[in-house]
């Protein structure tokens, strides 16, 4: 899956609700601090943590691109 970015980047769990795969603010926090989400192969624990063009995001089994 492939989310299109408008700016330079975007916060992580605002790309979680763009895709689709959580339904609001409150459970992208959840999923992130509890250790779900990897952004290129790493786990990430910050919600505010910027992703930028080229980066992949993974959460349940789905992998999300970042383009611009």
């Amino acid at each position: 899956m492939e989310v299109k970015i408008r700016d330079e980047f975007i916060k992580l769990g605002q790309v979680l609700k763009l895709a689709g795969v959580v339904e609001d603010g409150v459970e992208a926090k959840y999923v992130i601090t509890d250790g779900l989400v990897k952004v290129n192969g790493e786990t990430e624990l910050r919600r505010g943590k910027k992703i930028v063009e080229g980066d992949i995001i993974s959460y349940n089994g789905q992998d999300i691109k970042i383009i611009r």
